[in-house]
Parts: C-alpha cells; structure tokens; sequence
C-alpha cells in the first residue's frame, strides 16, 4: 500500500513491534542490520513527498530527522531510533549511536548541549534523549524508557571492555561501575562484577579484585567464571590454601547440573547480554571444563609440595583421558591445560615425591613408548626460535614426519622420562639400572645438532633446547653419582666434568666433581677446586642455579635431587686437610 501520513504512527509501532519480537525470540546476539527500520524509515519519506533509495542508514536517519516535522510521527521515530541504536550498538558502531542520538537530542531541543567535561560522551547522549510519550492507543511490547536504561548499561558495559583490552584500565573501571549501576538481569550484573574484578587485578589491586568476585558470586552464585578468578587472584596472592579451596568448589560446581534459572525480574525482548557479545567479554567468562581444574589442583599440590593429594588429583586427571578429553577442552590456546606427555611426566614427578617409585617409571614408559617412533635419528635444529616459527603449510606432517619444532618437543620428553627412570632407579638402590636410564637419556640428546650464527649463546636457544640442556646436566650429574655409588670413581670424575662444561660453575657439578677428586685421593686438585668454587660470589651460584627461563614443573624435582648434600662434611674434610697442609709448609 502506499505510505499514508495518518497511517504512519500505527505502522512504525507495528514495525518497533515486530522487530523486537524477532530480535528477542532468537535468544542469541543480535547481530547485522534491520532491513526493516530502512523501509520504515523509505515510507516515511515517501508520505512526506522525499526519498533516500540512495542514503546508507546513517544519511537516511539523519535525512528523515532533519526533514520529517510531521509531530504524530516524533514519537514513533524515536523509538525506532532507540532500536537503530541497540542493532548499532551490538554491531560495535559506537560513533554510529552517539551521531544517531544527537540528532534525536538535536530534534527535540535544537542546540542543546549534551555532553559536559569529564563525561563519557556517549553515556551523555543517550542520557539526555527525552523517551517520548506512550500513548495508551498504541501499546508497545517493551517501553522505549526500559530499551534506553538498557542501551545505557550496554554502551557502558561495552566500552568499558574496549578500555580493559586497551589497557586504560582507571578508565574501564569508571565503566564497568557505571554498567553495575544500570539496568539488568542478576545474571548479567554478576558477569559485570566479574569483569570490574578481571580489571582490578590487572591494575595490581588484588583485594578490590576479591571483593568485586565475592560480589558477583553474591548476586548469582552459577557464575563460576568468577570463581575461577578468584582462585587466579589468591594464587598471585600465595594464599594457597584458600585458592586450593576455590578450585575444589569450582571443579565441584562444574559437576552437578545448574539449577533452572528462576528470574525475579520482568522479562525484556531487548536485553544487555543481546548487545554485548566481544571476545574479551567471551575470553573473561569462559567456562572452564572439570578437567581444567582438576589439572590446575593436581598442578598446585605440587607446586607447593603437597605431593599425596597432587599424586590424587593427577591419577584423577589421567583416568578423565578416558572420556575424550581431546573433543572436550578448547585448543584455541584459552585452556590452562599443557601437552598431555607433559602431565604424565608431572604425574611420574609427584609419584616419585611420594615414594612410589616403581609407579614413577611406569608413568615415564607410557612417555618413551608412545615418542619413540616420532623422533628422527638426527635432528638439525636452528638455534634461534624465529627460524623455525612459521614451517610452510602441511610441512608438519611432509613425509609422514612431525616438524622440527615437534620432534624437538617429542625428545625432550622422552629424554625426560629417562632422566625420572634413572632417579627412581636410584631411589630404589639399583644403581646399575639407574646409570643405564641416565645413558639412554644422554643417548637421546645426542641426536641433536645445533647449527647457525650464534649457538654458544644462550639467550638466543629456543626453549625446548635450553630445557635439553638441563636435562643433559642433570642427567650427567645423576650418573656421576651413581658411578660413586659403585665405586665407579674415574667414570664419576668425568661425568662431573663434562657437567661443568654444560653449566660452568653449576653448584651442584663443582661439588660433586670436588668429592670426585677427593675420593680418588687427588686432595690436592680437590682443595684447588673448592677453594675456587668457594670464591665465586653466592649471587654468581645462584645466577647459575636458576638463569634462563623457568623449568618446566616436570623436572623441578629432578633438580633437587640432583642438589649436593654433603656440603658441610666435605668443607670441613678440605678444611683440615689445608690446615694440616699449612702447618706442615710452616714447620
């Protein structure tokens, strides 16, 4: 039919109508434009005697507002305006939305200044747009004054996450407060609480991060997302046990069935949650999935030495291996999951912790038996990261082979599988086995080739290549010392060596290359060694014990085995022995 004046009010309210309908029954985000309001706004310019086939949708708003004096139809352009804004603001147009209500506020009140210094000038905006009357003839399925108090929360919400991901977080906490204040379910108050959290914590402020969590778990307690932040932020704060405590009622919350969503409030066809939907908002209030967080339990026991309950959590883990893990936990990189031949090889550490060590080389066998077959028998490995980045597409599997940087991954963690069988062995008393599982890994690390510019520095090794080269001096030491266990003294002597030419000045090689000397009767190279080492400043020890990047957690244990522990005994024997030799220089 064509557009009639006197008819035009009814048709924008049926039109504000049904667009509402369809965008709320989706239930989802609303995403794209309306094709409706565009003919709405086309037939309102046709009864007026204009037209803008021709305009994008911001020329034809500003077109129809500037133009159209018709005062029956300012009512029902605003609210389809409103609507122009939530289908603007859940496309990210923010501009878009702020130049669209000045002209509202501009046709109500021509002039009028809107926004004042300090204010968010969006917010502003959309705050000074007067909702026009309802009259009672034409009934609305939501009320143009809700849809603005839900704009408002939204474009807070929303920019307030635009300055958390930029980093201006003083400025994303005046946001997100304000997104607090406005108009929305419980369920999403606590997703902003959460978010008011996130960004609390990266400002380095970990208690207003706690209460802003607490706070949402409050308002809703389904919202797990904060509670696996505030096990994050009590983890920073080394409160281990309650973050233990976090973790354990989130992985059991994640467990049962979340109860039917039972909402106090009026139901809305335009809601927040529809106009909000960024990665950083998805990426903040990810689910994690009951695996996840039995890892991260089983990973923190470890790390803090509670080695019955991390030997629990992870032989838990292992068996959800069982229930296809794989198709379950995201590999966008999101996850707090590491490379499953790199929680057996966490898992055989714990067991070992605990004693069990018979356990410990089973879990090891798993490793070396399922990497055997992906290692070549020489790997050539460029020195520097950058060259082995980005392989050519489908050069990962050419050939049947892995690429470089997989193989790489592959015999580090066999060889680290060795290097556990070889002190478990040792804990055991059966140092024979123990120095053959220490061959085996040193075997191994023989397959690689480092070539390129720069390869004695260690800055510029990748760091599956720095971790070889750990592994390499633990497993030197920890033959070396069963070479003593069996008297093997000469071959002891040499490990202990070769150790130091691995790590120069290594705390743990030079004393055990010390008790070397000493137990082959060479005291006197053996004083010249200790009191070399003893000069060494304790920083310079120390910048050897731990420089580079962070161990892997795998083989934080091997390290302190491999630490010497007669230090005192031996200082003492060497001590006498200069003193005797002194005194007989003397007399």
């Amino acid at each position: 039919l064509p557009a009639a004046l006197p008819a035009l009010p009814l048709e924008l309210t049926v039109l504000y109508n049904s667009l509402l309908f369809t965008a709320g029954a989706s239930d989802s985000a609303i995403k794209g434009e309306a094709d409706g309001i565009r003919q709405g706004l086309l037939r309102v310019l046709e009864a007026c005697g204009a037209c803008g086939q021709d305009l994008g949708m911001e020329e034809l708003w500003q077109k129809v507002l500037q133009e159209v004096t018709v005062e029956e139809l300012q009512a029902p352009l605003h609210r389809l305006g409103a609507l122009q804004a939530a289908y603007w603001l859940a496309a990210g147009r923010l501009g878009s939305v702020a130049s669209l209500f000045q002209l509202l506020s501009t046709a109500e009140t021509p002039g009028k200044a809107c926004c004042t210094e300090g204010q968010n000038e969006l917010l502003s905006l959309i705050k000074a747009w007067q909702v026009p009357a309802e009259g009672g003839s034409l009934p609305l399925v939501q009320s143009t004054k809700d849809l603005k108090e839900i704009l408002c929360t939204a474009a807070a919400l929303l920019q307030g996450l635009q300055e958390l991901e930029a980093g201006n977080f003083p400025t994303a906490l005046s946001l997100l407060q304000e997104a607090a204040g406005g108009f929305c379910s419980k369920k999403v108050l606590a997703q902003i609480y959460t978010c008011l959290g996130c960004c609390a914590q990266r400002m380095g402020k970990p208690q207003t991060a706690l209460q802003h969590l607490k706070r949402a778990l409050q308002v809703d307690f389904q919202c797990l997302p904060a509670l696996s932040h505030a096990a994050a932020v009590y983890h920073e704060l080394g409160e281990t046990d309650t973050e233990l405590q976090a973790l354990t009622l989130l992985y059991e919350a994640l467990g049962k069935t979340p109860p039917a969503a039972a909402s106090s409030s009026p139901y809305f066809l335009i809601q927040t949650q529809l106009l909000v939907h960024t990665p950083i908002l998805t990426s903040l209030l990810r689910h994690r999935h009951p695996s996840e967080v039995k890892y991260l339990l089983a990973q923190r026991c470890l790390q803090d030495g509670r080695v019955a309950d991390a030997v629990e959590h992870y032989l838990d883990f292992l068996a959800l291996l069982q229930e296809g893990l794989q198709q379950q936990v995201p590999l966008d990189g999101s996850s707090a999951l590491p490379r499953i031949p790199e929680v057996f090889l966490e898992a055989a550490s714990a067991l070992e912790q605990a004693g069990r060590h018979q356990d410990a080389i089973t879990m090891c066998e798993e490793v070396i038996s399922r990497t055997t077959d992906l290692i070549p028998r020489v790997l050539r490995v460029e020195e520097r990261l950058e060259q082995t980045e980005c392989p050519p597409q489908g050069a990962e599997l050419a050939h049947g082979l892995l690429s470089q940087k997989e193989s790489l991954c592959c015999l580090t963690w066999r060889a680290a599988g060795y290097l556990h069988q070889g002190w478990a062995w040792a804990k055991l008393g059966e140092s024979k086995e123990a120095v053959t599982q220490f061959s085996r890994c040193l075997s191994d690390l023989l397959r690689v080739r480092l070539h390129g510019p720069g390869v004695e520095q260690k800055e510029n090794l990748q760091p599956e290549v720095e971790v070889l080269q750990k592994i390499r001096l633990l497993s030197l030491i920890g033959r070396g010392t069963q070479f003593l266990e069996l008297g093997k003294h000469k071959e002891a002597l040499l490990d202990f060596q070769h150790s130091l030419q691995v790590s120069p000045g290594d705390p743990a090689a030079a004393s055990y290359l010390v008790q070397a000397l000493w137990k082959l009767n060479r005291k006197q190279e053996a004083a010249a060694q200790w009191q070399k080492f003893s000069q060494s400043s304790p920083e310079e020890n120390g910048q050897q014990q731990g420089q580079g990047r962070p161990l892997p957690l795998y083989l934080v244990s091997c390290l302190e085995q491999a630490m010497f522990p007669h230090s005192e005994p031996l200082a003492r024997s060497i001590q006498d022995y200069l003193r005797t030799a002194a005194e007989d220089t003397s007399s």
